[in-house]
Parts: C-alpha cells; structure tokens; sequence
C-alpha cells in the first residue's frame, strides 16, 4: 500500500470532521463529493444551501447531501460563534458589530467552528490566497502551545526506496517563514516531527538539521544557527532524534553519513529534513520534483493549535481530495497529543 492510500485508509477508519469553507468552488465541491462517497470524512461546507445544492446537481454530485451545509447568513450557532470571536479578540479592541460582520466570512467562520469543537480541521485555499487562510487561523485557533511559529511540510515521494521511510521524506520549511531564527528553526523541527508521526506513520522520526557544512566542517553563522537550533529543539523535546548540522548527502546516505559524522543516530537515515531557510527548501523540494522524479505533496501547515491547510490556488480535484485526508490525520495526531 502506497503512502497516499495509507493516509486514506487511517482517515477512513476514524473519519473527522472537516470544515471546507470555500463551498461553492468547483474543485472543492468534486473532491467532496468522493470524500464522502469513501467515507474519508465528515464534511461541514460553507456556503449558500440552495446554491450547493444547484451546482452539486449540475455537477452530477450524488453524495453532497452527506455533509452539513452551514449557510453563513443563517444558522443556529451565528450568535455563539460571534460572541467567541469578541471574547478572543477583546484585547484587539474587537467589538460584537465587528465579530457580527466577520462571522459571515466563509474562513472566519471556519476557524470558528473549529475552535468552538464543532469540528477538528480546516482547508481552503483553493480561491482564497494564503494570507486570507492564515490571518483568522492565527486569530482564532492560534498556534500550539510552546510554538509561535507556523511552517510548511512537504512530503517527498520518491520510487529510491532506500531513502527516508521506504522512499518517503518529510521536508520544512518549504511554505511560510522566509529566514528562521534559531528558536524558529527548532520549532519547525519539533513540528515537522510531529507531522511525520501523524501524517506518515513514522514512529521514531529522524531529523536532520540541514546546512553547507556537517559537524563543523564550515565555519559560518548560518551554519552557528543551525546548530543551536539543533541544540534549542533537543531541549524542546528530549526524546527526538535529531542532529545538526549536517549536509543533505551525509543526512541520507549511509556511507557518507558514517564517514562525515560518526556515531551519529540521523546521519545516513534521516527521514525529515529540516533546511535553513523557506529560499532553500522551496528550491530544494522544486528541483526534487522536477529533476528527480520525485512526487511532493502539500504543504502541510503545522504549528498550530488544530489543523488548518493552505491549498494552491492552482490545485487539482485529487489535491484537494489528498489535503483533506492529511488534515484528519493530522487531527487524530492533535487529539493523541
């Protein structure tokens, strides 16, 4: 079983429930409609009821029924969940005029739901840019405790089974915080930890600290970063194999790892990667793809408190089926924590 069918299968056997907010979006509405004919989630889709139910018949959509429709102009919890959004902005300076008009929002009122328990997850982003994703996520549902900064996984796919865990890597930052500092690059270590766990399967990851130089080869203060992010992220969490710094062909070949750093747990079987800066790993997982024939999927959002995905603007019917399995694992991963 493929990696992508594992995903579904754990998501299957503990369906959550996932909030779409963008309902009326073609794309999102297909994808649906097979999420729900597999039994992959419980759906809650925003939107007009009457407009779904239209474009769900003109589309051929059979399983649209299954979800909850939630008509942001008209609901049972609107005053709860306006009332919530003041209470957690009230520092802000929010009032309830202001949380009225904002829980009409499709992603506002979202988030809302998720934070008030009615559900586990979100995703959007297939007509709506990051920023407009992310901005309640971080309002409303925020980041974890002891995490402040929010990043993006990919998965790499690759058919080189002997990389990773069976040809699988887990890569960040790739998405969000152009150049981390040192806390923010053991926080992105810790979580895309964390998504290895729960979105991949991987017990025990093993993170590799990324840089130009392994075990002080190179002297430099990007690398200086590195290395107390390495040190900041085994004080996070004590248990996690992690070492740093070191360069991607000591991370992954056995060989060099043994040669370049020695006794080391990661080196030469290293299954997360976590690069320096956003520039390196968007590059990196790119020139992957491109030239290596490697599959990447996502990015996945991690950091915060309960999942909230960003889909590309440009994203396929099957990516969009892909994220809302990945958001309920990482929602079952959130609910073991």
């Amino acid at each position: 079983m493929d990696l992508i069918s594992e995903i579904v299968a754990r998501a299957k056997a503990n369906p959550q429930r996932i909030v779409l907010p963008e309902g009326t979006e073609e794309r999102t509405l297909r994808a649906a409609d097979r999420i729900l004919a597999e039994g992959i989630a419980k759906l809650i889709i925003i939107g007009n009821p009457e407009k779904i139910k239209s474009l769900a018949a003109q589309w051929e959509l059979t399983n649209i029924d299954k979800a909850t429709i939630v008509d942001p102009e008209n609901h049972s919890k609107k005053e709860t969940y306006a009332e919530l959004l003041c209470e957690l902005r009230k520092k802000k300076g929010m009032t309830m005029e202001e949380a009225h008009k904002l829980v009409l929002n499709p992603l506002y009122l979202g988030c809302l739901i998720v934070k008030n328990g009615d559900a586990e997850g979100q995703l959007a982003g297939a007509e709506s840019t990051t920023g407009d994703v992310l901005r309640p996520a971080l309002q409303i549902i925020k980041t974890k405790p002891g995490i402040s900064t929010v990043s993006g996984a990919m998965l790499l796919l690759t058919k080189h089974t002997e990389f990773g865990k069976d040809g699988v890597l887990v890569m960040s930052d790739v998405a969000v915080t152009p150049v981390p500092n040192a806390e923010q690059l053991a926080q992105i270590a810790v979580c895309t930890s964390e998504t290895a766990t729960a979105v991949v399967g991987i017990e025990k990851p093993k993170v590799a600290m990324l840089s130009f130089s392994t075990k002080g080869s190179a002297k430099h203060e990007v690398v200086d970063k590195v290395i107390e992010a390495t040190r900041l992220a085994k004080e996070m969490n004590p248990a996690l194999l992690i070492d740093g710094e070191m360069q991607a062909d000591a991370a992954l070949i056995p060989v060099v790892g043994e040669r370049k750093a020695p006794g080391s747990d990661v080196a030469g079987h290293a299954d997360v990667l976590v690069v320096p800066s956003l520039e390196v790993g968007n590059i990196g997982y790119k020139l992957a793809e491109r030239l290596g024939d490697v599959i990447a999927v996502g990015p996945i959002l991690q950091g915060m408190a309960q999942p909230v995905n960003d889909l590309s603007r440009g994203c396929s019917i099957d990516d969009i089926y892909k994220m809302i399995a990945i958001t309920a694992n990482q929602a079952m991963g959130c609910k073991k924590a």
